[in-house]
């Protein structure tokens, strides 16, 4: 079957997930929540291909089955709840809660009363008062596993919409014992989702698939490519850690164990961040080079994060030792450390687009003819944060964010 979204050679997985987001928005393909950039895309017909989860084979053995949050996979949590009333030893759901909090949770088995007798709506009120939360101690072993995906290929590569979470989660339940490289894996999504991924954008901590669910078809992969072996801790940094307390009880444990688990370097950058006194956080004057040369990004759609823009940077290579941000003229500047380093960012970011919305990158106006100081003449002074609020937005990375208005 021809691939609605053909993808180039030499997309990255930014591009990839750009173009099925447009393509799904442009032809109407999605229900609520939209729009669907950043999100993995509760598609229509997600419910028909949910269902198809009932004709695996794995499905109708399992035992306990663990599944994403996502509202596209709602019909999946449905299904193992009508099987979990219908037999007397039912399988076991587990979900995916706030990583921020905890790993992932498990329903008790009163929620299945519950669940026989209450309309859908009441799903999630359900969730809330029934399920129980699982630890990295707990003795589990999960036959199925069901994800999300923003893009997939026939082959089994799976792309998610950038933050990590279904491969840091399976990481952790290899961790736990509680799956193995026997246990399936499934995604659901819509038919334009399935598309040509290159080989060489799948890494070593992607999780991939064995089975795709698409409301017409149920795709075997037969993937040849390993699934992750635990969490890989040098694709983390420590930002990662402060993020998920989880991973903090994790490193301790693989430490005890004797594992490696030297974590990755943030990102490269030349200047620090300190903290004022008082113990709140603030931006000092980091030390630019000398002369920096700065590029202008126009047309940023309006309700992008500074987070979204920096992960496209990162996954384009084109990170800026500084990135000044002013939203509500939807623009912002990126400095780089010379015309060389400059050059390379403007070739990675054209054709950008984020939200539906194509970026214009070009060299600023007071580089047209050079570089420019590491304060611009042209443009205000840098503002100096308040002790009581930071002047970084987000801190995702080490890059230097500046918000003016």
């Amino acid at each position: 079957m021809e691939p609605a979204i053909q993808i180039k050679p030499g997309a990255t997985k930014w591009d990839i997930r750009q173009k099925v987001w447009d393509y799904i928005e442009e032809n109407n393909l999605a229900n609520f929540p939209r729009p669907v950039h950043n999100r993995i895309p509760n598609f229509k017909g997600a419910f028909t291909a949910c269902n198809k989860v009932s004709e695996l084979q794995v499905f109708t053995k399992t035992s306990e089955v663990k599944v994403d949050p996502d509202k596209t996979l709602e019909g999946v949590r449905m299904a193992v709840l009508q099987v979990a009333i219908s037999k007397p030893k039912h399988p076991k759901l587990y979900f995916s809660l706030n990583m921020s909090r905890v790993h992932f949770g498990g329903l008790a088995p009163k929620f299945n009363f519950f669940f026989s007798s209450c309309p859908l709506n009441l799903f999630l009120q359900g969730v809330k008062d029934f399920s129980v939360p699982v630890g990295l101690d707990a003795k589990v072993k999960v036959d199925l596993v069901v994800v999300g995906s923003v893009a997939v290929s026939e082959k089994g590569i799976r792309i998610g919409k950038g933050e990590g979470f279904a491969d840091l989660e399976y990481g952790m339940m290899v961790s736990m014992g509680a799956v193995n490289e026997f246990t399936v894996v499934v995604t659901v999504v819509h038919d334009c989702q399935v598309v040509e991924i290159p080989d060489e954008l799948r890494e070593s901590h992607d999780l991939t698939v064995d089975y795709i669910l698409t409301p017409t078809r149920v795709i075997k992969t037969n993937c040849q490519f390993p699934k992750p072996l635990g969490i890989i801790w040098t694709k983390l940094n420590t930002e990662k850690l402060l993020k998920i307390p989880i991973l903090k009880k994790l490193i301790a444990l693989e430490e005890k164990a004797g594992k490696d688990v030297t974590l990755g370097a943030l990102p490269a950058s030349p200047e620090e961040k300190v903290s004022e006194e008082g113990g709140s956080e603030a931006l000092s004057q980091r030390k630019l080079p000398v002369s920096v040369t700065t590029v202008y990004l126009g047309g940023i759609p309006a309700g992008l994060r500074v987070s979204e823009l920096k992960t496209a940077l990162r996954e384009r290579e084109a990170t800026p030792l500084r990135l000044t941000w002013q939203g509500a003229q939807h623009r912002a500047f990126l400095d780089y450390t010379d015309p060389q380093a400059a050059e390379q960012a403007l070739e990675a970011l054209q054709g950008l687009s984020l939200n539906g919305s194509s970026l214009q990158a070009e060299l600023a106006k007071s580089q047209r003819g050079g570089k420019r100081s590491g304060q611009d003449r042209n443009r205000r002074p840098r503002p100096t944060a308040p002790k009581s609020q930071p002047a970084q937005p987000d801190t995702e990375s080490a890059v230097d964010v500046v918000t003016e208005p």
